[in-house]
């Protein structure tokens, strides 16, 4: 049995990030639809969150928020203080507060909530596949069972860590947050480089993906670092080495530790706002 059954859960803002955790609980049975309220200033988004997935909803954030033993801040950071006004002082003592906000610190959000029970979250884009990395923690007042029923919801996202300090969430945002762009970034490069050596776009848009997907398949099923794996494809004096050589003298490597560590410091300084 779910330990989310009989749990009414509350989401303010109702976007994709929401959507995906709906899509998610609801395809591994975690929590009947009934249970669920998406809030969203735009009628037609409720509306629709409501005819595909069967769950309640509303324009009103407070109202949505008052019956919710759980209750997940999706919304735009802009928008946080406002949101957090609306909710001042209407949430259950016992509730828990999952928060998916980027760049919204827990301090923030209990001061402007009066509430401690907190859970902050930095997802990734994958979540909206199942395929998610969610990197999350909480404040001494959440209880295990709250821990344990915030796990149930991120893992069907994907894969879940708990960390201890928040401060590894802006790390989070800059490796698993802003991750796939590289990724997505990488493989454009490699269907460019496809097109250039003559092959349509659509055979090499395909080569690529399934390129990316079986070697992260074979890397997930093999006991050896990646380093180990490359080397298994470089044989000497090899064409992959020769290409190798040119990622080398581009500085590739470089460059990819170089983005991680100016979007780390990126997501430090949007934490301070």
């Amino acid at each position: 049995m779910s330990n989310l059954q009989d749990i009414t859960l509350a989401f303010i803002g109702s976007g994709v990030m929401a959507e995906a955790m709906i899509e998610g609980m609801l395809k591994e049975q975690l929590v009947d639809p009934s249970h669920m309220v998406a809030a969203d200033p735009r009628l037609e988004r409720v509306q629709e969150l409501a005819e595909r997935y069967g769950v309640k909803g509303t324009t009103d954030n407070r109202e949505a928020a008052e019956a919710a033993q759980i209750v997940v801040l999706s919304v735009k950071p802009q928008v946080l203080p406002t949101v957090l006004k609306e909710l001042e002082g209407g949430l259950l003592p016992e509730g828990l507060v999952l928060s998916v906000v980027a760049g919204a610190k827990i301090k923030v959000i209990a001061e402007g909530l009066g509430h401690t029970a907190i859970v902050r979250v930095m997802p990734n884009t994958p979540a909206q596949v199942g395929q998610g990395m969610s990197v999350w923690t909480a404040t001494g007042e959440v209880t295990d069972e709250q821990e344990a029923q915030a796990r149930s919801i991120l893992q069907a996202l994907g894969e879940e860590i708990r960390v201890e300090d928040e401060d590894y969430l802006d790390m989070a945002t800059a490796l698993s947050g802003t991750g796939p762009a590289y990724v997505f970034l990488f493989m454009e490069a490699l269907i460019d480089a496809g097109v250039h050596l003559g092959f349509s776009r659509r055979a090499a848009h395909q080569l690529v993906l399934q390129t990316v997907q079986g070697s992260v398949a074979f890397a997930r099923q093999s006991v050896h670092h990646p380093a180990e794996l490359r080397n298994m494809v470089t044989s000497p004096g090899g064409t992959t080495i020769a290409g190798l050589h040119q990622l080398a003298e581009k500085q590739f490597r470089d460059a990819v530790m170089s983005a991680v560590q100016a979007a780390a410091l990126r997501a430090a300084e949007l934490g301070k706002t």
